[in-house]
């Protein structure tokens, strides 16, 4: 894929300091007693935008995740518990039980960089600005993410937030403590002196709560344009200048943990596709950089670099080839299961992902790795849908396909073409989707490959319901209901509003894959699945393991996607300028170098 962050996916700088590069910087690594310049990219977006302001909510921002850009707390990369972090401006949390709370306590000696202290007024702003931009726990339409029914200012440095009961969520913590954080000295404009009232009439029914709600989102647009004169960061970094060439960060002395913090200066450069990054890292241009897709031999290539370093870890996600079941012949299952046969999953991962990758063992909708702890045995009695020409013809068969001079046809004896959608740019994609249609062609069965504009260009038609088959990522830990609500969430008709599951049918608001609302699993019996998947969103995790080892069975059985390959974290860091990098399999691998930055991690190299 272009950048690992099109997972999750699925993201800020004033007029005043925006546009000219000029004024020298120190050489990567420096000299003398300073830290020296830092030099990374940010792996989720090309292309810096000179006049993007200092807002981490703008879509073209220049706030960067870690370095100037702080949120409450840094989720921890676990993989079964959504609910671990590390400090950022909150420094110690208590979690109620069950889950009804969470209580903040703050850094305390938290500031700002013009040196004002970070306080509970700053982050009760902030978090009323996630309203307004409809930010996981703090929608104004409860979603899965449950909803803060309260915020509460109990002192200066320390903030009690409550959630709504009536729609609990097991990940009601981890949705407040990845929320940013702003200086309400800086930012108090943006929401209305009547805006908490405003938020309570929200919650209501009628006319008065609609229109409520209506203006709250209307803030949103305000916010997502709001420039701050200068960058006020309680980061470690504060944004000095940026061009198009690139962004420079200053250290900020007023960081809480200044003084475990190396470099003086980080520099994000520019880039426009993966070959710019690969060409930085054969040059040992970069300090740091997330993964991007590559070839073998451009992943030898950078290895070979003077200092160049692969840290590798688990990233809760995969890959699946989705299927539109409104499409003929997709909506019959024999046919799903007869591509799951003939798609061979290790030979597209090595020619598609071999460093980010490794082949799925199944479908089972989870990642491999934490298969094992959710559903133990029962991922071994799932069927593997190994690479098997025969049973692949059997299930063709079965589904009424006819297969004429060598080539499968329609049941009704039409041409069958299988046409796989990837958006431009996503070169792991696009190499899969041309070696499965190696494969198929070489079977018997007629693909092609359509590439589209760029990735929300591929969201919005996909969502439309334009596509016969296209790439899905899932598995997306380590929720239990984010993993399974990639095949049984809004884009295969179930939505979960305020704790009320809905089903909608193939085509209408947003179901393109179109599974029925009932499947016969064997084993099992009939399930809903996306009442199953709903259910998981409050369950303790002991609960959860039976009705993700049905959800597996239904995934495994009902096939609304062959599950590709599961992804791999890579990491590139250079041990020339700096040290301290996180070991192999470490649990901050999948977030910024400036957070590992802010633990102290990251050492001048003696």
């Amino acid at each position: 894929m272009k950048r690992l962050a099109a997972v999750v996916a699925l993201l800020g700088l004033a007029t005043a300091t925006a546009a000219c590069s000029g004024g020298p910087t120190n050489k990567s690594g420096g000299s003398g007693s300073g830290g020296g310049l830092f030099t990374t990219i940010d792996v989720t977006r090309p292309g810096l935008d000179a006049s993007g302001p200092a807002n981490p909510w703008a879509p073209k921002g220049n706030s960067f995740l870690g370095y100037n850009g702080m949120k409450l707390g840094w989720v921890k990369n676990h993989m079964t518990d959504p609910n671990q972090f590390y400090p950022g401006i909150a420094a110690s949390w208590e979690i109620a039980p069950d889950n009804s709370s969470i209580t903040l306590h703050l850094q305390p000696n938290g500031k700002w960089s013009d040196g004002k202290p970070v306080t509970a007024e700053d982050v009760k702003l902030s978090l009323g600005i996630a309203y307004t931009t409809g930010s996981t726990a703090f929608a104004i339409t409860p979603g899965a993410a449950g909803a803060a029914a309260d915020i509460q200012v109990v002192d200066d440095k320390t903030v009690k937030i409550t959630q709504d009961m009536s729609n609990p969520s097991a990940k009601f913590a981890r949705g407040v403590m990845d929320s940013w954080v702003v200086p309400a000295h800086v930012w108090s404009s943006v929401l209305p002196a009547d805006f908490w009232d405003k938020l309570k009439t929200s919650r209501g029914t009628g006319a008065d709560a609609d229109k409520a709600r209506e203006e709250i989102l209307a803030i949103g647009q305000k916010v997502l344009a709001f420039a701050p004169p200068k960058d006020v960061s309680a980061g470690p970094f504060v944004l000095e200048r940026v061009n198009p060439g690139e962004a420079l960060l200053l250290k900020n002395k007023n960081f809480y943990n200044a003084a475990n913090v190396v470099p003086d200066q980080v520099k994000f450069l520019n880039y426009s596709g993966n070959e710019q990054i690969w060409n930085y890292l054969s040059a040992g241009k970069l300090d740091h950089s997330g993964f991007t897709a590559m070839p073998t031999d451009v992943m030898n290539r950078i290895k070979q670099a003077p200092g160049s370093n692969v840290i590798k870890g688990f990233s809760p996600v995969a890959v699946g080839m989705a299927f539109n079941q409104s499409k003929k012949p997709y909506d019959n299952v024999h046919v799903r299961r007869g591509l799951a046969y003939l798609v061979d999953r290790e030979q597209v991962t090595k020619v598609a992902s071999p460093e980010g990758g490794t082949p799925a063992v199944t479908t089972s909708g989870i990642h491999q790795k934490p298969a094992q702890e959710w559903i133990g045995s029962e991922l071994a009695a799932l069927e593997p849908y190994k690479h098997d020409v025969a049973k692949a013809e059997a299930e063709f068969k079965e589904a009424g396909l006819q297969k004429k001079d060598g080539k499968w046809t329609l049941a009704d004896g039409k041409p069958w073409k299988v046409t796989m959608t990837a958006p431009n740019g996503f070169s792991d994609w696009i190499s899969a989707q041309e070696n499965i249609k190696s494969q198929l062609v070489e079977n018997g069965v007629d693909a092609e490959v359509v590439t589209v504009a760029d990735y929300p260009v591929y969201l919005e038609e996909i969502a439309a319901g334009k596509y016969d088959v296209g790439f899905w990522l899932m598995a997306l830990g380590p929720a239990p209901y984010d993993i399974y609500q990639r095949l049984y969430g809004t884009s295969n008709g179930w939505t979960n509003v305020a704790g009320k599951v809905a089903h909608s049918a193939p085509g209408k608001a947003g179901n393109w894959m179109g599974s029925a609302e009932e499947i016969d699993v064997e084993g099992v019996g009939k399930v809903n699945p996306g009442e199953l998947t709903a259910k998981l969103n409050a369950v303790s995790a002991e609960e959860a393991k039976p009705i993700m080892a049905q959800l597996a069975k239904t995934a495994n059985q009902d096939l609304p996607a062959i599950q590709l390959w599961d992804y791999v974290n890579t990491q590139f860091t250079n041990t020339t300028r700096f040290s301290g990098w996180p070991e192999q399999d470490a649990d901050v691998l999948r977030l910024p170098a400036g957070v590992w930055m802010q633990l102290g991690l990251v050492k001048k190299k003696q």
